[in-house]
């Protein structure tokens, strides 16, 4: 059974086994629920179906794809979740870890679904384009550092793994990829709206070149602006100083 790779899906297939292979061992060996979020053509699924998860799910949003993988591997009968992974439900009632060569053109998505799932999702394996595997594993002070880094660092622990070269993929794209881990940190900043705390690091990063007081002149009152923190910009503040600066403005 034949299948066509479809642009529009942002689909590059992982042909390099080695590969394929440092993925899915980077999982460890204590997984026993597994989203697997588009699977494609199975460069990973086959190596996945081989181990003793307790649960093993993937979800795939391209039919063809998921008519092949039924084809090709019987066994994921009743194990393939046909939808779209941004507005999917949560696939398991219990915790649950994530695997994935995940589409450049979603993969910053897929993170902030994950970290809306963070109670449930105890980590997650994934391959990104490299730029965005760097920001979301960087620290403060680099210029790759935004919100993404500061968000998730705040859930979880990351761990940048390897790089992927185009040519383990087909077809080939323009870029280097990256392969991270995340393992949730269970939230050691006790942060309590992770709604409000996303909008406000947000605000920090609004205006990157320029202060914190410049990015927040028109939503804190001129007295709140004093501190000298306000004076630095947002790269330069770590995790702990974000979460230390917004429980000052917010919760004290």
């Amino acid at each position: 059974m034949q299948y066509t790779l479809k642009k529009s899906l942002g689909q590059h297939f992982l042909h390099d086994e080695a590969i394929c292979k440092r993925i899915v061992d980077a999982l460890g060996g204590d997984v026993k629920n597994l989203l697997e979020i588009g699977p494609g053509a199975g460069a990973l699924t086959k190596y996945l179906i081989e181990l003793p998860f307790e649960n093993y799910q993937c979800i795939e949003i391209d039919k063809e794809k998921m008519d092949y993988l039924h084809h090709s591997y019987p066994i994921l009968q009743g194990k393939i979740i046909h939808d779209d992974f941004l507005v999917a439900e949560r696939p398991f009632e219990n915790n649950f870890t994530i695997i994935g060569n995940f589409p450049y053109n979603i993969s910053t998505q897929i993170v902030f679904k994950i970290l809306d799932w963070k109670e449930h999702v105890d980590g997650m394996v994934g391959m990104f384009q490299k730029e965005v595997a760097e920001r979301i594993a960087s620290k403060h002070g680099n210029k790759n550092y935004g919100i993404m880094s500061v968000i998730t660092q705040c859930y979880y622990d990351v761990d940048y793994l390897f790089d992927v070269p185009a040519s383990s993929f087909t077809p080939p794209p323009k870029v280097v990829s990256g392969v991270i881990k995340l393992t949730r940190n269970n939230n050691p900043y006790h942060i309590p709206d992770y709604t409000k705390f996303k909008s406000f690091v947000k605000t920090a990063f609004s205006q990157r070149r320029k202060t914190l007081r410049n990015c927040f002149k028109s939503i804190l009152p001129a007295e709140k602006l004093q501190d000298e923190v306000f004076a630095k910009r947002a790269e330069q503040l770590s995790v702990k100083e974000f979460v230390d600066l917004y429980t000052h403005i917010y919760l004290s």
